[in-house]
């Protein structure tokens, strides 16, 4: 399917895009708010400032997806692969993440507030200056993640790997939940501001 036939089904009320094929479609600034693109393939697609509040992403794969502030708040990712996606300012406030892949992504400055991250793969992303307040981390892979100046208020990491001591310390004065974490070889280190 094209863009153009998308836009214009979803325009007539349409909302399922069931195993929508999207590679590498530019999509930036559209409105697909509340569509279903169950298991659609975004690869590489350009989908910066887009309108995705409550859309289901279930199992969709977004690898090097381009999401730039995209609104996807309250929208299911949940086992979706993200890797290596952009997703720099993006509003995720209440989505679901369990289970998805966000190995290498970049979620700077990104808002999570209240998301479901249980058991999401984290190795290798960059989280600077995101916002976690309230979100459940717990047995996510945080294995090499770039984590610097997060608001971790009341966020959950429990049963999760990839955390140093110093680091659990340091979240929890920050308010984090931090419990049952298993110390990791390659484990996330608090990079201070400078």
């Amino acid at each position: 399917m094209e863009v153009e036939e998308l836009l214009a089904r979803y325009a007539a009320g349409e909302r399922n895009f069931r195993d929508i094929e999207l590679f590498r479609s530019e999509l930036s600034n559209v409105n697909l708010a509340g569509a279903s693109l169950f298991r659609a393939n975004l690869f590489r697609a350009n989908l910066f400032r887009a309108n995705l509040i409550g859309v289901n992403l279930y199992n969709a794969t977004l690898i090097g997806a381009n999401l730039y502030c995209a609104d996807l708040s309250g929208a299911n990712l949940s086992g979706a692969d993200l890797t290596r996606a952009d997703l720099s300012g993006a509003n995720l406030s209440g989505a679901d993440l369990s289970a998805a892949d966000l190995s290498g992504a970049i979620l700077s400055y990104a808002h999570l507030s209240y998301a479901d991250m249980s058991r999401t793969n984290l190795h290798k992303a960059t989280l600077i200056d995101t916002n976690l307040t309230g979100a459940n981390l717990s047995g996510a892979d945080l294995r090499d993640t770039k984590i610097t100046g997060v608001n971790v208020t009341e966020t959950k990491f429990s049963l999760g790997i990839g955390l140093s001591k110093e680091m659990k310390q340091e979240l929890q004065q920050q308010g984090a939940i931090v419990e049952d974490m298993p110390e990791e070889p390659h484990a996330s280190r608090l990079l201070s501001r400078t």
